[in-house]
């Protein structure tokens, strides 16, 4: 390689910003169909998942030219898109809705939703230990438990008082 060609890019000023701007929102896209429990719960799976998604997506992103110049312009991008993301949903509660999506009702009154469970990717055992976290032992106690945005389960106990 010669020594300027680590700084020319081979592709147009204007495709450098269109690709990362197109894989960006394209894997914005699949993680957001993949569900809240995915993506909150990392894993060594989840984590493998991701590594290879960068793989996969590289050559999308770089229209192989590998300069200096094009992988600087590449996470200038993606920094910006990243941060505009950040603050639109930050603004605007109609773009937060679409960006992140909306907390699920897992539970309410003591009785746990099980096809809500099963279509937000939430096992049973993820569900108990919510409970368990929140000092609750048992599901009478459970006013409402939620599937945040950020995949964590947030559980609302009864008062001691309360009547189920």
């Amino acid at each position: 390689m010669e020594p300027s060609s680590i700084w020319e890019p081979s592709l147009p000023w204007w495709e450098l910003v269109l690709r990362p701007m197109a894989v960006y929102l394209g894997v914005m896209l699949l993680l957001r169909m993949s569900g809240k429990r995915a993506v909150g719960q990392m894993t060594p799976f989840d984590l493998v998942l991701l590594i290879l998604i960068g793989n996969a997506v590289q050559n999308g992103l770089n229209g192989g030219d590998n300069s200096l110049t094009t992988a600087l312009v590449l996470s200038l991008c993606l920094l910006s898109l990243n941060y505009a993301v950040a603050w639109l949903s930050a603004r605007k509660p109609a773009a937060r809705r679409l960006i992140e999506g909306e907390p699920v009702v897992l539970a309410r009154d003591g009785h746990v939703f099980q096809q809500v469970l099963r279509r937000e990717l939430v096992s049973r055992a993820d569900f108990d230990e919510a409970m368990r976290e929140s000092g609750c032992g048992d599901l009478a106690r459970v006013r409402l438990a939620l599937l945040e945005t950020n995949g964590r389960i947030s559980i609302e106990l009864r008062d001691d008082d309360e009547a189920p």
